[in-house]
């Protein structure tokens, strides 16, 4: 088991700052899981679940439990995956009815380097899957190594959303952001529980519209990396990574269908290379520039039990400068700005079945946001 040593250094506390400043605060740490992972990426528990299931980039799935990280894989398909820069096995999802189906569902970019959307089933020993039980939900084509988005998740309505980045390259050059002909740039939503593997659902805004690519549930994203649900407010939060400027948060109902956010006519909330805001664009609720970091790593909003101080407020960090920060954001404006903390580069945020937070560093680390002492 891992000694629960603390790995971070904490900032000097100050108040709160104006709009857009953050002010340091004391009072979080991070308490070491799990060193020595291979390019970790994601963290997740199915539910009612105490194991942690961690992603590594080249292709392997690995649990903690108890402390512990067992030597086994929970799934191994490093021999089907391109893993590099923004390529690899980027997430893995859990059915919410995982404790009787078994299923969970993976994003990974195969040697060809598309993404592939796929299911998989528990084999018989609980912490370890069959890996020829894959079935393909969704190949994508891929015209650049980079912006593949990555991650799957299942919504509040029970829904699995999958997040595509604009396919790469720079600028979007082929304009897949606003093209509702495309599945790049974009958030997609699958009904897993009414198809094998999925059907289109019924709501979804473009599903009767010609031309258009069924399962878009919004568009205008130019890399929505890490993206999530907050059940209490009925918020989806995502933080889709900037070109060259601007990286932004958006928070939306989750409800929300059919939404445009802008890319690539607009970065962040600032016009990109002359194109110009078109009507009905949703508008990020947070944005920073890139003289205070590169490229967004979205979180959760805390819901847990061990920060009451936290409850509330929606955590993520920048990849680059490697902070770590909170908002708390209501009735339409943000406030209680804060940054925590400094973990190196923050490739992720998880939450286990307990509601507590981890974060996932692509140096191999995991810690567990606790209280300082």
């Amino acid at each position: 088991m891992v000694k629960a040593a603390l790995f971070v250094v904490l900032l000097a506390a100050a108040p709160a700052g104006a709009r857009g400043a953050y002010a340091p605060a004391t009072g979080l740490a991070l308490q070491p899981v799990a060193r020595d992972l291979d390019r970790p990426l994601a963290l997740c528990s199915p539910p009612g679940d105490p194991r942690l299931f961690i992603t590594e980039q080249p292709g392997r799935i690995r649990i903690v439990e108890g402390g512990k990280l067992l030597a086994a894989p929970f799934l191994d398909i490093r021999s089907r995956v391109r893993s590099g820069g923004e390529q690899g096995l980027l997430s893995v999802a859990f059915h919410p009815d995982y404790a009787k189906n078994g299923f969970f569902y993976v994003d990974y970019t195969d040697v060809n380097g598309d993404t592939r959307i796929e299911r998989y089933h528990v084999s018989s020993d609980p912490d370890r899957a069959d890996p020829n039980s894959a079935v393909l939900l969704l190949h994508i084509d891929q015209p650049y190594a980079n912006h593949n988005g990555g991650l799957v998740l299942f919504g509040l309505d029970r829904m699995l959303y999958v997040g595509m980045g604009d396919g790469g390259s720079g600028g979007d050059p082929h304009g897949n952001g606003q093209n509702l002909g495309s599945r790049l740039g974009k958030l997609l939503r699958l009904d897993v529980d009414h198809g094998d593997p999925y059907v289109v659902p019924a709501d979804n805004p473009f599903a009767r519209r010609a031309g258009a690519a069924p399962e878009i549930w919004a568009y205008g994203l130019r890399n929505p990396w890490r993206y999530s649900f907050d059940a209490p407010s009925g918020l989806l939060y995502i933080a889709d990574v900037g070109q060259n400027k601007w990286e932004e948060i958006d928070a939306v109902p989750a409800r929300s269908a059919g939404l445009n956010f802008g890319w690539n006519r607009m970065e962040g909330a600032h016009d990109f290379k002359g194109r110009g805001p078109v009507a009905g664009l949703t508008r990020p609720i947070e944005e920073y520039g890139h003289d205070e970091g590169c490229s967004i790593t979205g979180g959760f909003v805390y819901r847990g039990r061990a920060l009451p101080a936290l409850v509330g407020c929606y955590v993520f960090a920048d990849y680059c400068s490697g902070w770590v920060r909170s908002l708390r954001y209501a009735n339409g404006r943000v406030s209680d700005r804060r940054e925590w903390l400094h973990a190196g580069p923050v490739s992720s945020f998880g939450v286990d079945s307990s509601g507590e937070l981890y974060v996932v560093t692509l140096d191999g680390n995991v810690g567990r946001l606790v209280a300082s002492r």
